[in-house]
């Protein structure tokens, strides 16, 4: 259905509580599915509407993940050692989608678990647009961001309203360097209304679960991608540490002027990326 111009579908990927994903789609929809889009933790898909937009000839499919958005999968923060739950959501849509290889452009945790997924499926996955991807270095390990981890779970979660969350995170904090319509699409899918006003859909629990469950390994997938890679980097404050070029076929850019939320503050870069790999791939 549409929504102020978004068109939304609800994808059934065969999980066992019945949830499903909420999506949003872009581009042409006569034309063969192109990329998936995947968000960074605390996120969801509508916040990246201003940078796809522009890429109006690709059909372009973005999700919330567990735990984020309008996604209806469950979302138990207790336990959680990897991001194993997210990659196999994601996996378990690959094999679902009826179209060829797909490009998979992923932020920050987005990316992350589009490594994983590719090494997983590399039938599935022809190209990857990682945008400063979670990748600490190897000996950290399951070493988790303990100082994200408590700022999420301090985050105020209920406002009075869209208006007034907007108004609150206008210019401060993390969000000092965004535009204002990612800030507004963020704010429009990343809160559920509730009596008395709206609160985060992601919660700060799981958010934080996201920031301490580090047991994954992103070494070992970029060790056995088969597929072509563009690995944007932020020059300030990077949660990358992969540098120079660490294999063939892997490309690694650091972008002059951006920090973790480069998607936002270099659209354009990005974009011209995800068409050089759409074609490329």
């Amino acid at each position: 259905m549409s929504d102020n111009g978004l068109v939304r579908r609800s994808l059934d990927i065969g999980d066992a509580s019945g949830g499903r994903l909420a999506a949003l789609e872009f581009g042409p929809p006569v034309r063969p599915l192109d990329a998936l889009l995947l968000h960074a933790n605390g996120f969801n898909a509508r916040t990246y509407r201003s940078l796809l937009e522009p890429l109006a000839d690709l059909h372009v499919l973005a999700y919330d993940h567990r735990g984020h958005g309008g996604t209806t999968l469950p979302a138990e923060p207790a336990g959680r050692t990897d991001w194993w739950d997210v990659t196999h959501d994601l996996i378990a849509l690959l094999d679902r989608l009826e179209s060829g290889p797909l490009v998979l452009v992923g932020h920050s945790m987005g990316g992350t678990a589009s490594l994983l997924a590719a090494a997983e499926r590399p039938e599935r996955v022809r190209g990857l647009v990682l945008l400063d991807p979670v990748i600490q270095p190897p000996e950290r390990r399951g070493e988790g961001h303990a100082g994200l981890a408590e700022g999420a779970r301090k985050r105020r979660s209920d406002f009075p309203s869209r208006d007034a969350a907007l108004a609150a995170y206008r210019g401060r904090g993390a969000f000092r360097t965004w535009p204002e319509a990612p800030l507004a699409d963020y704010v429009a899918d990343g809160f559920r209304d509730v009596p008395g006003g709206v609160t985060l859909a992601c919660t700060g629990a799981w958010e934080a679960s996201n920031y301490m469950a580090q047991g994954h390994d992103p070494w070992a997938a970029l060790a056995r991608l088969s597929c072509p890679a563009e690995i944007l980097r932020a020059e300030t404050s990077s949660t990358c540490t992969v540098s120079g070029i660490p294999g063939a076929g892997i490309a690694v850019e650091t972008v002059p002027g951006t920090t973790h939320f480069l998607p936002f503050e270099a659209p354009e870069r990005v974009r011209a990326a995800i068409r050089r790999v759409v074609a490329s791939a």
